[in-house]
Order: C-alpha cells, then sequence, then structure tokens
C-alpha cells in the first residue's frame, strides 16, 4: 500500500513478467529514501505475518517552504495476515502527543501533524512523525510512503477522474465551490479540493478523514477499471505522475516481493477506521485527545487481532 502506483499492479492481476516489467518502472520513476526513524522501522522476521505501514500526505499548495508546512494526513495501513483485506486508520492531525527531541527541536507536547514541520519536513519531518507515532502507539512499520496530495492531480486525471459520493453540502474555503449531496464524478482538482474540507461538517476533522479514505478507495476501484495494462503509453504517463508525487522507504524489502504478497489485495477489502478520540480545550487550544489510551486499537494494529477489534468496535468503522 505504498500508493496507487502499488495498487496498479495490485488489481491489474498481471503475470509475473508483467509485473516484473511494471516494478522496474516503477523504481525508475519513485524515489527510495529513509523516511522511517529506525526506532519506529521493524524488522520482518515473519514474511507471512501483517505489514504495517505509515502513509503521510503534505499539501504543498499551501506554502513553498517545507519547514512552513504540516503533515495534512496521517495514515496507518494494516494489513493482516494473507493480505486480503487492509485497514486505514486516520490519526487526527490535532492529536496530542509527546514529540520526541530532534535536531535542535527540544520536543515536548503539540499537535501530531507539527512533528512534520519540526522535523523539517520531507525526510527528516517524517522521520520525527514516525518517531512520535511510536512512542504513542509501540507501532512499528514495515515500510513508509510521502504523498504530495496536491501533486496527484495528474494522477486521479489519467485515471479518468473518481466517482465520490458527498454526504453533506460543504462550500471549499479555497475554491468556494459548493459541494452537494450525491455521487458524481469528480476531476482531480475537484476531487482534492474536497477532501481537504473540514469546516462547516458536522463532524469537523473526522468527516475530512472518512472523505480521505473514501478517495484512495475510489482511486484503487478506478485503478481496477481502466485498462492500463493494454495501453502502456498512459501507464508510462500515470507512473511518471505517481513518481513526482511520491518517496517511499520500503524496509528493504524489493517492490516485485511486496506486490506478489499484496497481489489478492481488492479494493471492495479496504476498511476505514476512526482512532477511538474526542475533541478538548486545552489552555484555550484545540486539540483531540486519546479515548482510553486508543480504546486497544493500537494493541490490535501491533498484533493479529484487527479484524476482531474492527468487529467488536462498529462505532470507530468508517463506511468506505
Amino acid at each position: 500500500m505504498l500508493g496507487v502506483g502499488l495498487a496498479l499492479a495490485l488489481l491489474a492481476g498481471l503475470a509475473v513478467v508483467g509485473l516484473r516489467a511494471l516494478t522496474d518502472r516503477y523504481d525508475r520513476a519513485v524515489a527510495d529514501e529513509q523516511l522511517l526513524d529506525p526506532s519506529a522501522r521493524r524488522e520482518r522476521t515473519d514474511p507471512d505475518g501483517p505489514l504495517n505501514y505509515l502513509l503521510v500526505g503534505t499539501d504543498r499548495w499551501q506554502s513553498g517552504s517545507a519547514e512552513d508546512r504540516r503533515s495534512d494526513t496521517i495514515l496507518i495501513v494494516h494489513v493482516p495476515s494473507g493480505g486480503r483485506e487492509a485497514y486505514l486508520v486516520s490519526v487526527p492531525r490535532d492529536l496530542l502527543v509527546a514529540i520526541p527531541a530532534r535536531n535542535g527541536h527540544p520536543g515536548g507536547p503539540d499537535k501530531i501533524n507539527a512533528a512534520y514541520e519540526h522535523g523539517g519536513g520531507g525526510i527528516g519531518g517524517t522521520q520525527l512523525l514516525s518517531a512520535t507515532l511510536v512512542r504513542l502507539t509501540g507501532i512499528r512499520f514495515d515500510g513508509a510512503a510521502l504523498v504530495d496530495f496536491s501533486g496527484f492531480r495528474r494522477v486521479i486525471d489519467l485515471l479518468g477522474g473518481v466517482r465520490m459520493c458527498v454526504d453533506t453540502e460543504v462550500r471549499s474555503i479555497h475554491t468556494d465551490r459548493l459541494f452537494s449531496p450525491g455521487c458524481q464524478q469528480m476531476d482531480g482538482g475537484t476531487a482534492l479540493d474536497y477532501v481537504r474540507q473540514r469546516y462547516g461538517l458536522p463532524n469537523g476533522d473526522y468527516d475530512r478523514q472518512v472523505h480521505q479514505q473514501q478517495l484512495l478507495r475510489a482511486m484503487l476501484d478506478r485503478a481496477g477499471q481502466t485498462a492500463l495494462v493494454t495501453n502502456p503509453v498512459k501507464l508510462d504517463q500515470l507512473i511518471r505522475a505517481v513518481g513526482s508525487s511520491l518517496t517511499v522507504d520500503t524496509n528493504g524489502v524489493p517492490l516485485e516481493d511486496l506486490l506478489i504478497a499484496l497481489r489478492d489485495l481488492p479494493a471492495g477489502a479496504l476498511r476505514g477506521v476512526r482512532v477511538p478520540s474526542g475533541p478538548q480545550t486545552i489552555d484555550s487550544v484545540s486539540y483531540v485527545v486519546l479515548n482510553n489510551g486508543g480504546g486497544g486499537l493500537f494493541e490490535a494494529v501491533r498484533g493479529t487481532r484487527m479484524t476482531e477489534w474492527a468487529r467488536a468496535n462498529p462505532r470507530w468503522i468508517n463506511p468506505l
């Protein structure tokens, strides 16, 4: 689950020869960096065990300076053993956490999306964010991806747009576009504008998390419907567009091996998860605070009981 580039191969059902050719192109297009802090990196001891990936999205349209940007989206992608389902755990951007001291930053309590900024953005910001997450949750990661979501506009357009279902009328604070309830086909600019919105929604940032999860599902659905493997020119364009928006950390695992391990994962097997938490004002600052340490969610992600946890906690599962 390192982005749409992986989804294209997963959903196309390619033969091994075609898979190797595709991953070779993908490897040349996508930057591979050390995104994970050493404390947040998991050594793979069981090749058939569950997988945990960190997906960090940034909104470069807000600022040309990496130091001034905060991570707009933080997702923990959990794939239980067998690779037939996946859970998208959205970490609230305003979650109150203890950020470790790094690179001149003294550390201390802050909103979790500030970790990316305090780490200097980019690779350093993702490393500090991963170190903050492992301190909070105890979850160590098998890999990570850093996504420039504004750059994904081109990816969505190359896919022919995505079908999104608007649940609540909302007006964009960025473009003044009015989103009316109902299912509709959206181009890249419209879809990304929609999933950025949180003001004016009944549940604020929690609703935005659901919409971001739904966009990933919609992109995977669309990739599965598009005959990309029969159009090498368009496929190359798409891979280059993904590459310009994506930096990955595969934790030393060859991309081809990762694709094969996840080849049976359909888009319909994605489950959205809301971290058990709620808003709280502390010293006149609005935060999100965990309910009972996360209500057992992080323990389930660390182990092998995520499916059981989801079944026992339906209120925290988002419809996608």
